[in-house]
């Protein structure tokens, strides 16, 4: 049996699947702007993540060189069971049967004196603490920068696919008028290939600007640690704020503020105050060490038996005679009594403490304690051309980076003045070219230099804005569009 559908109804389920699909389409592609890349990508990062677990485990060491502080406590508890000629542990006396002995002891000891070695380093890991997390927040700086930059160029890359269908858009206008113009006479062939060469020119511009800006997406995507098959779309901030990009800059200010918030510098410095402090460390070999102890134990044998008394048996035994009489002298007879010792009597009875202090003075080590605090001195030293190699570096950086961003200003009026100049002249050479006074060579020519010109306009609009971030990052201020 088929069911008929009328004519609405069909046309109202059409519209129902076309709006779901696009529903689903809107739903399954994710809007991505510049803040939300860079939130992605602290959230997801590997790197970050990475760095992030040595930090934990940094905080874990310095937490633990507190604990060192504290006392220890341990328990030995022992049994065994015995066979044979062996020594009673409870009366260290030769028996030849089998005994099951219990013994254990609890002992506890704290370092009261160790050169100060456990107060430097408390003061060594929480330098290392302070260290790791300069660490993440370079990696985290990083990241960022890396993002905006590949922001930024997903959206030169969408300027120039734009601009490239533009060309194609222009060539095909271009081509057809010189189709009609050839056949009714008016050009030759030579200028009919040369604009069909132009379309070919601008679709190949247009091929490349399109792997460009895909490879682009694909590069944020690998920041983001999202599938390369993610459906996303690029928010685009207005660029129409150009004016507001601030460009001039005293290297000499940017680099003083940036010395004092620049990852790479702190991170540096602060690996610098480790091995200093690891000096210290060192120096505490050549101390002595006094510990406090203490210690309680007990044992118990169930061999060992507890002594009752004497008994009276009833019975005599001659122990002498009378001098004289020759009469006997006897006495009574006495056995001993013996008992099961109880467990916790035992233990009660061997229970035994002790407590004292224990010195150890180092001789002689084999210096070892010498070439510990000569290591550490030349690892101090080394961290310190680290941290004049972090400032000189960061110095040239900042320099560098001022002058780009004012050759990247000086670069875009340069380009918007070319293309505007180039605008002017191909807006007259087509109006020339359509009534036939400029041929289709000068024609093509003009209008390749307007497409070169917006393609380097673009391109250097985005470079002004890039150079400016790259500024506030190392200014340590917030990357936005």
């Amino acid at each position: 049996m088929k069911l008929k559908l009328s004519l609405p109804v069909k046309t109202t389920l059409a519209c129902a699947i076309i709006f779901s699909a696009m529903g689903f389409k809107a739903h399954a592609q994710e809007v991505i702007g510049l803040q939300k890349a860079v939130d992605l990508a602290l959230d997801r990062n590997l790197t970050i993540k990475q760095s992030q677990f040595s930090e934990a485990l940094a905080n874990e060491d310095y937490k633990q060189s507190k604990y060192n502080l504290l006392p220890n406590l341990t328990a030995g508890p022992q049994a065994s069971f015995n066979f044979g000629r062996n020594i009673d542990p409870s009366t260290n006396q030769f028996i030849n049967q089998r005994i099951f002995a219990l013994n254990g002891n609890v002992s506890t000891q704290i370092t009261l004196f160790q050169g100060g070695q456990l107060r430097n380093q408390i003061i060594q890991n929480r330098i290392l603490l302070d260290a790791n997390k300069s660490a993440t927040a370079k990696a985290k700086n990083d990241l960022i920068l890396n993002v905006v930059t590949t922001y930024l160029s997903v959206l030169t890359n969408q300027d120039l696919v734009k601009a490239s269908q533009q060309q194609i858009d222009v060539s095909k206008i271009t081509l057809d008028r010189a189709q009609k113009n050839f056949d009714v006479g008016n050009q030759t062939l030579a200028d009919l290939s040369q604009a069909k060469a132009s379309v070919s020119t601008a679709e190949l511009n247009y091929t490349t600007a399109e792997n460009q800006l895909e490879l682009s997406i694909l590069t944020l995507k690998q920041y983001m640690e999202m599938p390369p098959s993610t459906d996303i779309a690029i928010e685009r901030p207005d660029i129409s704020k150009i004016s507001d990009v601030k460009t001039l800059f005293n290297p000499e200010d940017v680099l003083k503020t940036a010395l004092a918030v620049n990852p790479d510098v702190l991170l540096a410095e602060v690996q610098q105050k480790s091995y200093e402090q690891a000096i210290k460390v060192a120096r505490g070999n050549y101390y002595p060490t006094i510990v406090l102890f203490g210690q309680a134990g007990s044992n118990y044998s169930d061999a060992r038996t507890l002594f009752g008394g004497s008994v009276n048996t009833g019975q005599t035994q001659v122990i002498g005679k009378v001098d004289g009489t020759n009469q006997n002298v006897v006495s009574p007879i006495y056995t001993e009594s013996f008992s099961k010792y109880p467990f916790f009597r035992q233990l009660s009875d061997n229970f035994n403490q002790a407590v004292g202090l224990s010195l150890q003075i180092p001789i002689f080590n084999r210096f070892t304690a010498r070439t510990s605090v000569r290591k550490a001195k030349i690892q101090a030293e080394n961290a310190a051309v680290t941290t004049q190699l972090a400032k000189n570096n960061l110095s040239k950086i900042i320099y560098q980076a001022v002058w780009d961003v004012q050759a990247a200003q000086k670069s875009y009026q340069s380009a918007t003045q070319t293309y505007n100049a180039n605008k002017d002249a191909f807006n007259i050479i087509q109006q020339r070219y359509t009534v036939g006074l400029v041929n289709s060579l000068d024609y093509n020519t003009s209008l390749t230099n307007l497409n070169k010109s917006q393609f380097d306009m673009i391109s250097a609009q985005y470079m002004v804005i890039f150079r400016a971030k790259v500024i506030d990052y190392y200014l340590g201020n917030p990357i936005t569009l």
